[in-house]
């Protein structure tokens, strides 16, 4: 999330580049509404039905290279280059953040549960849900500009949301979102460390994810893995997560412990995910095992156990290899993508906890958007006329790269950096501080860790003070 700046690194010009052409879209999977800008249609239960498809279907990638860029920065931090807007993919990162919410009636699961290990599966899955949408995702979404905020309701979901970028260097991301039944808060702050490996570009997470449970009185926290981004030099990028996951329930001391797996000799970890849950005492009282791409299931660790032996013993069907990469050496492992290996091995007597919504037949020209991710930056009819001047929607850059102008997009890109760099030199010159509207630094209750909390007020809609941005 670190890429776009207003500190350019180096003499590469996105308006001048040459865009490719653009893909094929299919046009019985184009938008069945016909709508792109705000032409919402109304089913007969009365719910909005939200668009199905991008305005435009996404540009190739084949003829530009990471590398191209990177190899001019080196020794440079990350957040401070500038990449062609081509890698982009026509979202704000703070509405990427929203996206957390695509599987929201896991919460509202959660929030059902009188059992508390019940409750913290449901918000193990949604921990689990929210990198899922990440899937197939290299275009990197555009970095906000200080002040940039993004709203959603969703009242046949049952929630609304609002972010802010609070700050530029280094780039934090605050979020706050509630039940609109007042059943529960899912607030807190991102800021992603990026390193850059070489063949791979790595975004080590910063910043705690807090859930609030209200009838039950509970609250968990918890960080979110490891992303990295192979093949940034030559080769088809692709995406893996990894690390440990820990979610504590403040409430009852309950844990979950939740291991992405990294992808491994020949892919066969790739997108694993093995955990369990304890209570204070630390007594195991269920495994969790599956893949953040597809779906998590839960056992009691005595079935887990039983199973996990009788496998090594051979009692159970041995894993299909794949003879192709076994004759491959280490290193080649590690730069080319793992094929795709068996799903989950089920075991028996497990409860499914998620599995992942199937994507819009068209989602390869669009960026490998999820239905969820397709509707954000849709643009209602009398939005406008509502929404805070500072709102995603109204980036210029974003809706001229939605809308197909990509020329038009990288010029709107640049301004947007050079505004910001103006805006900031002329604070500096008159030692004024910056000043967030709507979320402020404070310490998280429940871990006391630094955080940005939300300060409210946003819903009252007094946008008369907010910066001018675009």
């Amino acid at each position: 999330t670190g890429f776009d700046s207003d500190n350019s690194s180096g003499d590469f010009s996105e308006a001048n580049h040459k865009v490719p052409e653009m893909l094929d879209l299919d046009p019985h999977q184009s938008n069945r509404t016909g709508k792109h800008n705000g032409e919402t249609e109304i089913q007969e239960n009365g719910i909005k039905r939200h668009r199905t498809s991008l305005p435009a279907p996404m540009f190739s990638r084949s003829d530009f290279s990471v590398w191209s860029i990177l190899k001019k920065c080196i020794g440079l931090e990350l957040s401070k280059i500038t990449m062609p807007i081509v890698f982009n993919e026509p979202l704000s990162f703070l509405q990427r953040i929203t996206e957390y919410m695509e599987h929201i009636y896991l919460i509202n699961k959660a929030c059902s549960h009188a059992d508390p290990l019940e409750r913290m599966q449901a918000v193990a899955a949604f921990a689990v849900s929210a990198v899922a949408s990440q899937w197939e995702r290299t275009g990197k979404p555009f970095n906000p500009l200080l002040g940039e905020t993004y709203e959603l309701t969703r009242e046949d979901l049952g929630f609304r949301f609002i972010s802010e970028q609070v700050s530029h260097h280094p780039p934090i991301s605050a979020f706050y979102s509630e039940g609109l039944n007042k059943d529960f808060i899912f607030h807190g702050s991102i800021y992603p460390k990026l390193k850059f490996w070489g063949k791979s570009i790595e975004a080590e997470p910063r910043g705690t994810i807090t859930l609030e449970l209200l009838k039950h009185n509970e609250a968990y926290t918890w960080t979110n893995p490891t992303c990295c981004v192979h093949n940034v030099i030559i080769g088809k990028l692709w995406l893996e997560q990894y690390g440990v996951v820990e979610i504590v329930n403040h409430s009852t001391g309950d844990k979950c412990v939740l291991n992405f797996k990294p992808c491994g000799l020949f892919g066969k970890e790739l997108h694993r995910v093995e955990g369990y849950i304890q209570d204070k005492h630390r007594k195991k009282l269920c495994v969790i095992y599956g893949k953040w791409t597809e779906c998590l299931w839960c056992t009691d660790p005595t079935t887990y156990e039983t199973y996990k032996k009788s496998e090594k013993r051979g009692g159970e069907q041995k894993k299909k290899s794949v003879s192709e990469e076994d004759t491959k050496s280490e290193n080649d492992e590690a730069d080319d993508m793992p094929e795709v290996q068996d799903t989950v091995q089920f075991i028996p007597g497990s409860k499914l906890l998620w599995r992942i919504n199937c994507r819009p037949p068209n989602s390869s020209q669009m960026y490998n958007f999820t239905s969820f991710a397709v509707s954000l930056n849709e643009l209602e009819k009398g939005m406008e006329a509502i929404l805070a001047p500072t709102d995603c929607r109204l980036r210029p850059d974003i809706r001229n790269m939605e809308n197909g102008n990509m020329d038009v997009a990288s010029k709107e890109k640049e301004r947007l950096e050079e505004k910001q760099r103006a805006a900031r030199k002329e604070r500096a010159k008159d030692e004024v501080e910056w000043h967030t509207r709507w979320f402020h630094q404070g310490t998280n209750p429940y871990t006391g860790t630094p955080d940005w909390l939300y300060s409210g007020g946003y819903f009252d809609r007094n946008f008369s003070d907010c910066p001018d941005i675009y």
